[in-house]
């Protein structure tokens, strides 16, 4: 089974910065999608960032100029850097993949979760 390992939630007060990380426990051969979604208490899962195949990055809305995406190819890894968070940042952050992985052919596939808390 494939992993995607989140890192790099916390604590940060409004206007800070953080930066997730996600990595895959597997080679990937190619991503349909690959990104970050989050979901605040009592609210839907949204996107919030992602890597479309033949495609510039999807971002939501609400965190255009403040947040980006990044990858490393050669580390299965995804990361999120978010500057100038405010409280409606806060949220538990998704990885999600969707994609072709070494020995285990197409699939899709979330991460654990981790907890971005934005309060002074």
């Amino acid at each position: 089974q494939v992993h995607l390992v989140e890192s790099g939630g916390g604590l940060v007060q409004p206007g800070g910065s953080l930066r997730l990380s996600c990595a895959a426990s597997a080679r990937i051969f190619s991503a349909n999608s690959m990104g970050w979604y989050r979901q605040a208490p009592g609210k839907e899962r949204e996107l919030v960032a992602a890597f479309v195949s033949g495609g510039t990055p999807n971002f939501a809305d609400s965190v255009l100029g403040r947040f980006t995406i990044s990858r490393d190819n050669a580390k299965n890894t995804v990361y999120l850097q978010m500057n100038r968070l405010n409280p409606e940042d806060t949220a538990v952050y998704y990885c999600y993949l969707n994609g072709l992985v070494a020995g285990y052919g197409a699939l899709e596939v979330w991460g654990q979760g981790t907890l971005v808390t934005v309060s002074s």
